[in-house]
């Protein structure tokens, strides 16, 4: 049975969302008292992961806008000392330019639009190009060269999308790059073309294994072995891991040693390019939900997979977890115990078996917060069953968790 001890009815303040910042998470909880899920960003972590990356990466690192293209955000990454951003689409190509009118934008999706390459570079200044096949190539020539090239000195970067074996928890050759034998040929077709000549590959999303960079860098060399041209820069992608409750990936610094170790193989005039998203941001961002009710171990509460929980539904991930009490104190002799949780919409499928672990007498009214969300959590959100609200702040209160060698 649910206690009698339920939400305020205070209203919340209102507020332009995202303008005030303060100390922490229970103190905005203790102040609006959210009915609905609410968006903490911490600027000053996502702006320090950036810094401690850019340090360590031996080359230029271009922020994956994708997995969290919130204005905030970005120019969190900028204040971080990136430079460059990996755009995936002509809105954030466009989005990117508007808020950073310096950045370096590269246009890294294997898989564009004419209208969109041709808008990228006529409009925005994008001469970095990805592709995979002898079309998409086709496709960038057509909609960049006739706006001036022809005669002219090359101005395009042009990378290839390499397959290689897959070292994280989401695989990313599946959709996207060229088998060996289909690179090198790219490579050859494309480099009377391009003022910068690159082969970019990814294995896989939260990489928790140093040497699967070291074997696709091995790949790519061959594959620039035997192109027999000269190739300006490698792009090793993202994947670079952060901590959950059930997962402390290696440090920083062993990818970065395990990287620069492999691209020795290359030779010093070859530029090295990464990709992070998730390294970057997932600690700078959590989730503040609310019970609505408790049915045994199972908690139903106002955010699941349809907004900002995408990656607890199917993909499995499991958040740490706690849960934030307002005018008293947190009970110290209440358990952990596994909790899962179930979103507000009418589908079943709407389910996050984490497990979540929680005090053994959470209840209805209770608030929690579930942190490493600041990667592939608001920018998924739907409207569906019309649970579309919510709102963000910034605060200032450490993540979470930490990862080894971000911050």
């Amino acid at each position: 049975m649910a206690k009698a001890r339920l939400v305020s009815s205070r209203p919340p303040a209102q507020r332009p969302a995202g303008r005030l910042a303060l100390p922490s998470v229970d103190a905005v909880v203790d102040r609006d008292r959210p009915e609905q899920p609410l968006f903490c960003l911490r600027p000053r972590e996502v702006a320090a992961a950036a810094r401690s990356f850019a340090a360590a990466f031996p080359g230029d690192v271009l922020y994956a806008v994708k997995c969290n293209p919130d204005p905030r955000v970005l120019r969190a990454v900028w204040q971080g000392g990136v430079r460059h951003f990996d755009c995936a689409s002509l809105p954030e190509v466009a989005l990117v330019r508007r808020m950073l009118p310096e950045a370096a934008l590269h246009f890294m999706h294997p898989v564009k639009a004419r209208t969109a390459i041709a808008a990228a570079f006529r409009d925005h200044g994008v001469t970095d190009f990805a592709f995979d096949s002898g079309d998409e190539l086709t496709k960038i020539l057509q909609e960049t060269v006739p706006v001036g090239l022809v005669g002219e000195p090359p101005v395009l970067g042009l990378f290839v999308r390499l397959a290689v074996p897959q070292g994280g928890a989401y695989a990313l050759s599946g959709k996207f790059g060229a088998a060996a034998a289909e690179a090198a040929a790219l490579l050859r077709a494309a480099r009377p073309h391009a003022a910068r000549l690159g082969i970019c590959f990814h294995v896989g999303s939260q990489c928790l294994d140093p040497k699967a960079y070291v074997r696709a860098i091995e790949s790519a060399v061959e594959v620039v072995a035997a192109a027999g041209v000269r190739v300006d820069i490698v792009d090793v992608g993202g994947g670079f891991p952060v901590s959950y409750p059930d997962v402390t990936p290696p440090p920083l610094a062993l990818y970065m040693d395990a990287i620069g170790t492999a691209a020795a193989a290359l030779g010093p005039e070859v530029r090295l390019w990464a990709e992070p998203g998730r390294a970057l941001v997932a600690g700078g961002g959590s989730v503040v939900l609310q019970v609505q009710l408790r049915r045994g171990p199972a908690l139903y509460v106002n955010d699941g997979v349809y907004g900002n929980l995408s990656d607890a539904g199917a993909p499995g991930f499991c958040f740490p977890a706690r849960r934030i009490r307002t005018g008293e104190p947190e009970s110290a002799t209440a358990p952990l115990v596994p909790f899962e949780l179930f979103g507000p919409t009418c589908d079943s499928a709407d389910r996050m078996r984490g497990p979540f672990l929680l005090p053994d007498d959470i209840d209805e009214g209770d608030w929690i917060e579930l942190g490493q969300l600041g990667a592939y959590a608001a920018c998924l959100r739907t409207g569906f069953n019309g649970f579309d609200a919510g709102a963000s702040v910034d605060v200032a209160d450490p993540p979470m968790l930490a990862t080894p060698g971000y911050g």
